[in-house]
């Protein structure tokens, strides 16, 4: 899929020149290099209140476009649209699945997935035009998807979802090379502002942007050659499908949200106790490192099982929802003063063998240091919480 779009940008002025919001008119064409290469074009006009304008000029300014016949788009995003006219991956409107009865397991878990495919659509064009927090967000939304279709094998068909599992996982890796660089990027650019201008000793800050040009760069080529590939729209295929002619398993699927639904978390939880006790009692140490990181990804799918069944198992599911993720948060950061140090020590290397300082480098690798000590210290405390809401008694206990 190939999109180009033309912008031209506009200012709307009150009778006293103030500009009240910006209106901008893209001229749109696309075109399917995998599907016979169909083409298709039109324009679409966008409207940006200005800080503090009343939200009122949005009405007005709809009732003129709509008089000089105009009308909102049905698309939910310019990617989408282009699917939509140039190939066969969104030509049609999923439906509603026949026989999944409302309240039901099956119509929870497949709302909630519902969702997350449209979101992942929905942020295509965000991605490629490096929004900030876009790939982010794409890589979380896949995280969750792939999550809740492992939870929930019971209601939709493991063997099934398998290659949608697979493909997500591999989006997530794949979009991880770019996000891990901009959160580590930050974080040492943070840390270098925190030091007194005496710490620093030599060319710190120079070879940490050119560090980061280079990693950049690589890392927003593979993005895009991601979204690029034939894999990646068959995903979007897939997902299609998915939510189309959903793989349910009647039974389970037709059950009630607090035995199925309930049955899930429980299982999610145990296997977050079974890594995450075993983790708290070793030593410090890259082992304890490793299983603090492996507890993390258990806690990531609960809280992923629990978003889902929340709506149906309400305030009970909801506090263990923000308990996990408070476990997610604390070990999170942890995990994240680990790969900042490896980091650290890479570029003091590199310095090194320029004959350059390694002073800086060093009082930065012992603070990262101290600070994963310090969320160590915090890690106790915030599972004790989780597992005290996992044990409050519950409607799925």
């Amino acid at each position: 899929m190939r999109i180009r779009s033309h912008r031209l940008l506009h200012d709307l002025h009150d009778a006293g020149g103030e500009v009240l919001a910006k209106l901008s008119v893209d001229e749109v064409s696309a075109e399917a290099l995998l599907d016979d290469e169909r083409r298709t074009a039109w324009t679409e006009m966008e409207v940006e209140l200005a800080q503090d304008a009343d939200p009122a000029l949005l009405d007005s300014v709809e009732e003129t476009v709509r008089e000089h016949g105009l009308h909102r788009s049905g698309s939910r995003s310019k990617v989408a649209r282009a699917l939509t006219e140039t190939t066969s991956i969104l030509r049609h409107e999923p439906e509603t699945p026949s026989g999944i009865e409302p309240g039901t397991a099956g119509s929870y878990v497949l709302d909630y997935v519902g969702r997350l495919v449209d979101a992942l659509t929905d942020l295509d064009p965000a991605v490629r035009r490096d929004v900030p927090d876009s790939v982010h967000r794409m890589r979380t939304t896949a995280r969750r998807l792939r999550g809740s279709l492992r939870s929930y094998r019971s209601v939709l068909d493991r063997d099934a979802t398998a290659p949608v599992r697979r493909d997500l996982k591999w989006l997530a890796n794949e979009l991880g090379q770019e996000r891990d660089h901009e959160v580590l990027r930050e974080r040492l650019a943070s840390r270098l502002r925190e030091l007194p201008g005496e710490l620093v000793l030599g060319p710190v800050g120079a070879r940490l942007t050119v560090w980061d040009v280079a990693r950049q760069a690589e890392a927003r080529r593979r993005t895009l050659g991601v979204l690029a590939s034939p894999r990646y729209l068959n995903l979007l295929q897939e997902l299609k499908s998915l939510t189309a002619t959903p793989p349910l398993r009647p039974a389970k699927a037709a059950g009630t949200p607090a035995k199925v639904l309930g049955k899930a978390l429980r299982k999610e939880y145990r296997r977050l106790a079974g890594r995450m006790e075993p983790a708290l009692s070793m030593t410090p140490g890259p082992e304890r490192d490793t299983a603090i990181h492996q507890a993390r990804k258990a806690a990531k799918r609960l809280r992923y099982a629990v978003e889902a069944a929340g709506p149906a198992l309400g305030r009970p599911a909801r506090r263990l929802g923000k308990r996990v993720k408070a476990v997610q948060k604390v070990s999170g950061a942890q995990h994240d003063s680990v790969v900042t140090r490896d980091t650290l020590r890479e570029l003091a290397v590199a310095a090194h063998a320029a004959g350059e300082p390694g002073f800086t480098w060093g009082i930065l690798h012992g603070r990262e240091a101290a600070a994963a000590h310090a969320r160590e210290r915090e890690l106790p405390q915030a599972w004790a919480k989780a597992r005290k809401a996992a044990r409050k008694k519950p409607p799925w206990s």
